[in-house]
């Protein structure tokens, strides 16, 4: 996990993700528009995720 990926995570979290696939790019901007707190804890654990 690099820094410019996890201060991406944290301005805008889809797009930290878009690498990882499309399911997880949909997931993450779904709790992303339901605030922005869990769109970032997402995009964390996904990106801490070594698969």
């Amino acid at each position: 996990m690099s820094l410019i990926r996890v201060l991406l995570a944290i301005l805008f979290p889809p797009l930290a993700v878009l690498g990882k696939g499309c399911g997880s790019f949909l997931i993450v901007l779904l709790l992303t528009f339901c605030g922005w707190v869990p769109g970032v804890i997402a995009a964390l654990v996904i990106l801490n995720n070594p698969n």
